[in-house]
């Protein structure tokens, strides 16, 4: 303990996060040279070589990586002592980082950061598509402050808050021969159809039980990663899909006339557990669930 402080932690904690020397001297608004006298004394006092320099920055040792998840909790809990304690959002200018699919962001994010606009103008946002992979990684490190997903994408340990309930419309082009018909349920499960699979490239969707359970198997031809253009590929094709019901403003679409109704959905937020009495993320918590979507 008495050859280690709060300076060398923060250094630690941005190496870890950079892996760069440069770029932490500039967060911190220190030399090049200070941030290795920092990181020679993390050395001394953890007895291992924490980073190895290579062309474009530096690698964590294993030991180092192990240090991570602890180091992040020690800064996120000392910044805390000092924030102000009475919360005013229009007093903010600390960077607030979301992870969100690309749904979240075509139906919650416009809504949302004009909010952001109207009560916190100096806040810093900072959006990025979600990693499902490294989404707990992400979070546990304390790189990610809010994610905005579906609950089938985050693990049950961290906490999480509905925003609302979306369902499914089954939808062709508006010029599909069959358009305007009555489809029998066997006859959408023959037809070939779109899917988004953001978690994996292959031709399996989420509404295939829902098939399955009556009987059916889905004729599925096309996976697409995102949301953003698959209402533009479907009005181009003969193909067919089930969108979420909110992002059907586009005028190309038409809704299939079928007895199908798939199971709702819900859309989430999560955050980690060292922010529940956070007061930013608090406030913007509030402030998502207070919208009407």
């Amino acid at each position: 303990m008495n050859n280690l402080d709060i300076k060398q932690l923060k250094v630690l904690y941005l190496l870890l996060r950079e892996n760069n020397v440069s770029k932490v001297a500039k967060i911190l608004g220190i030399s090049q040279q200070a941030v290795s006298d920092h990181l020679r004394k993390l050395r001394n006092t953890f007895d291992d070589q924490l980073f190895i320099r290579k062309s474009n920055g530096l690698i964590a040792t294993p030991y180092a990586e192990s240090l991570e998840s602890e180091v992040a909790e020690i800064i996120n809990r000392v910044e805390k002592l000092v924030e102000p304690k009475d919360f005013n959002p229009a007093n903010v200018s600390s960077i607030f980082r979301i992870c969100a699919t690309d749904y979240a962001q075509a139906v919650v994010l416009p809504k949302f950061l004009a909010l952001i606009r109207e009560y916190a103008p100096s806040l810093k946002v900072i959006v990025q598509d979600i990693e499902i992979d490294n989404l707990s990684d992400l979070m546990d490190r304390g790189d990610i402050d809010l994610v905005i997903s579906f609950p089938r994408f985050i693990s049950e340990k961290y906490p999480m808050s509905t925003l609302f309930t979306e369902y499914h419309q089954c939808v062709v082009s508006k010029h599909h021969p069959k358009a305007n018909e009555i489809w029998s349920i066997e006859e959408v499960a023959k037809h070939p159809q779109l899917i988004v699979s953001p978690k994996r490239a292959n031709l399996v969707g989420s509404a295939d039980d829902y098939f399955k359970e009556l009987g059916y198997k889905r004729n599925i031809v096309m996976p697409l990663p995102f949301f953003a253009a698959t209402a533009d590929c479907i009005a181009s094709t003969d193909l067919l899909a089930f969108l979420p019901s909110k992002l059907l403003a586009n005028s190309q679409l038409h809704k299939v006339k079928c007895d199908i109704n798939l199971p709702s959905f819900d859309v989430v937020i999560a955050w980690h557990q060292r922010s529940n009495k956070d007061a930013l993320n608090k406030w913007i918590r509030g402030k998502l669930k207070e919208l009407t979507y």
